[in-house]
């Protein structure tokens, strides 16, 4: 089992990119500090990520959990990936989708409790948790991510960007 690719490590000291350097709703000019990670980015290796689930899971099918709100993005790009490749190789993978929604300090918890769950009930002969950030995704510096369905109270999920919220953001849209 080749395993999933490691996740690519955006260091501390990254500045990221210049805001003028790309397109974004213009209702959050003033409130973004940069470009943390651009979507062609995270397009990118979101295909890696297909890729590699493809190859580890061999015939076996994929039952997917995608957390909302703020993992629906990546969830339905990896899911629509894993289906192209299936559509494209000698092979089809049966894949059940499933949905829970969570405020952010509760997903740990009920994500792990769900898999133990899963694992006592079921015959899963593999789990991966695949987060954008995380293990397998993107590990970034501690900042406030907003975009690519990250949000501040409910703002900011339609940038297809991941930025950095600044503090005329965060206080403009405090609750």
């Amino acid at each position: 089992m080749a395993g999933l690719s490691p996740s690519l490590l955006i260091s501390d000291n990254w500045p990221g990119y210049s805001l003028d350097l790309f397109t974004y709703p213009q209702h959050y000019y003033g409130d973004l500090e940069y470009v943390l990670i651009p979507h062609g980015i995270i397009v990118d290796r979101t295909e890696r990520l297909a890729k590699d689930i493809m190859q580890d899971i061999g015939d076996n099918d994929i039952v997917v959990l995608c957390v909302l709100k703020g993992g629906y993005k990546f969830c339905a790009d990896l899911v629509e990936h894993i289906k192209n490749l299936s559509r494209n190789s000698e092979r089809f993978i049966s894949m059940k989708v499933d949905f829970v929604r969570l405020k952010s300090y509760h997903v740990n918890l009920v994500l792990l409790a769900f898999l133990w769950l899963k694992i006592a009930t079921d015959l899963v002969l593999m789990v991966f948790v695949i987060c954008l950030k995380t293990d397998y995704g993107f590990e970034i510096p501690d900042l406030f991510v907003v975009g690519y369905a990250l949000d501040y109270n409910e703002h900011f999920r339609d940038l297809n960007h991941i930025c950095v919220i600044n503090d005329h953001g965060k206080a403009k849209y405090r609750v």
